[in-house]
């Protein structure tokens, strides 16, 4: 399954270029851009990653797992559906970017309450503030964040920052692991 899913990024999610032309959120220049939409919004590519993000996940005995919207959220439900189909199910659950001001005023959207164990899902990890950020959302509304799992970690040093708040930390592909795919295979994705 992962060397479907790394093939299936490098075709739909993954740029690269040998100077560094892609701007990043932080503001900073690099040589490759991953957006996992097109990836995790794909039917193959939902079914891989909810398989590969459930195996993480599956022994913890959790209520929910998600994540900061948008990128978390398809990843969440493909999680949620394939913990059905393997009959244990997990709750998926969206965190907001912004407090809604009307109605029940709540970060996490999601059938869960507090002191659900929960784990924080995240496509891209590069400096770790996004998944920082969802954990103490998430635990601001009384939910117990047991562990972190990532699609991809662009091997920046987030991984390492997340850990500060959460011990279990995981990541399903690695940047090495695109930019290897990407440098082998017979098609040319990126610039």
């Amino acid at each position: 399954m992962k060397s479907e899913l790394i093939s299936i990024l490098c075709k739909k999610s993954f740029k690269y270029s040998d100077t560094p032309i892609f701007k990043l959120v932080s503001g900073e220049m690099s040589r490759f851009y991953v957006n996992c939409k097109p990836t995790t919004l794909n039917p193959r590519g939902m079914f891989l990653v909810g398989h590969m993000m459930f195996d993480e996940i599956k022994n913890l005995d959790l209520a929910g797992v998600g994540g900061l919207t948008f990128g978390a959220d398809p990843i969440a439900v493909a999680t949620a559906f394939v913990s059905e189909m393997k009959q244990q199910p997990v709750n998926a659950f969206s965190i907001r970017k912004e407090q809604k001001d009307h109605g029940i005023i709540k970060w996490v959207e999601g059938d869960l309450q507090p002191g659900d164990r929960v784990a924080i899902l995240e496509d891209v990890v590069t400096t770790g503030g996004s998944t920082i950020k969802a954990i103490k959302r998430a635990e601001s509304e009384g939910l117990i964040v047991v562990k972190v799992v990532t699609l991809i970690d662009r091997q920046e040093g987030g991984i390492e920052k997340i850990k500060k708040h959460i011990e279990s930390v995981s990541s399903i592909i690695t940047r090495d692991e695109l930019i290897h795919q990407h440098k082998t295979s017979p098609y040319v994705s990126g610039t």
